[in-house]
């Protein structure tokens, strides 16, 4: 049986936490799927104008508002989330992702790569890349993985993900650079896996300073072909089936294997992880 895999793509408003949680119930609401992804920190916005504003809205894991609202969800849809959230851990924030099943578990991956002002807000994620074993209503298994926004900017992201056995890797963002929407079925066709880059839309605007949300949320396949394309402006959730076992057979062609023809000991960098140079003989 195929998993139905969706995005959902809107314009969140900053620290409308309520609002905002509201806005996607609304979007949700007879959505038949067994997986659907949401934004990069769908509760709040991205664009904090000081760590007060983010001390404002940030949420312990598992048990604040959003995630509450997210187990509702996933209870009454019988559908697996993955959204992103601002997460306190006592005085420590991290920018992170929750997985939310309709049992009620849940589990959480914090971003590892931060972008522009992250790097003064938040910690680097010290959870690693993790994936997870899903089944959905009708019984199929997949293996999730999980990453947040700019780690598409990393290839070892992605690629950490499929080595430890992801089927689909899904991708919550907030996305402004021009060359996401065009390099995750690179990331998709490199280690034959589905993708779910699932983004929002808008701007929001610091000290004269304005950053815009290109949406273009997507699906690809293992083929690095594009399954579906939001707009760059639109409220939606598009649905797509997926075969995870589409992505476990990753032979390139009768001899070659996108995973098994690695050579990892000739990747290395030196100790000091700078670039090698050797001169000529």
């Amino acid at each position: 049986m195929p998993v139905r895999a969706a995005y959902l793509q809107f314009a969140p408003a900053y620290l409308e936490v309520d609002q905002n949680l509201a806005a996607v119930e609304s979007l949700l609401r007879s959505v038949e799927a067994d997986l659907i992804v949401l934004p990069e920190l769908f509760t709040s916005g991205y664009f904090f104008q000081s760590k007060d504003d983010l001390e404002r809205v940030a949420e312990p894991i598992p048990n604040g508002k959003s995630v509450a609202a997210l187990r509702d969800w996933a209870d009454s849809l019988g559908a697996t989330l993955v959204a992103g959230l601002a997460e306190r851990d006592g005085d420590h924030f991290y920018n992170s992702a929750v997985v939310v099943r309709p049992d009620g578990r849940v589990d959480t991956y914090r971003k590892v790569h931060l972008f522009y002002e992250e790097t003064i807000l938040f910690e680097a994620g010290d959870l690693g890349f993790r994936v997870f074993e899903e089944h959905t209503a009708a019984g199929t298994s997949y293996r999730l993985g999980v990453m947040v926004c700019f780690d598409w900017y990393f290839p070892e992201a992605a690629r950490t993900l499929a080595l430890r056995g992801a089927d689909v890797i899904a991708h919550p963002s907030n996305l402004v650079l021009p060359h996401c929407p065009d390099s995750m079925p690179v990331r998709a066709r490199e280690n034959h896996v589905f993708t779910i880059t699932a983004n929002r839309h808008g701007r929001e605007e610091k000290e004269g300073e304005s950053l815009r949300f290109i949406g273009m949320s997507e699906v690809c396949a293992p083929s690095g072909t594009i399954l579906t394309r939001a707009d760059e402006s639109a409220d939606v959730v598009e649905v797509v089936e997926l075969n995870p076992r589409e992505a476990r057979d990753r032979n390139i062609n009768a001899h070659n294997d996108v995973l098994r023809d690695r050579r990892p000991a000739t990747y290395a960098a030196t100790s000091e992880e700078g670039t090698a140079l050797e001169s000529g003989s």
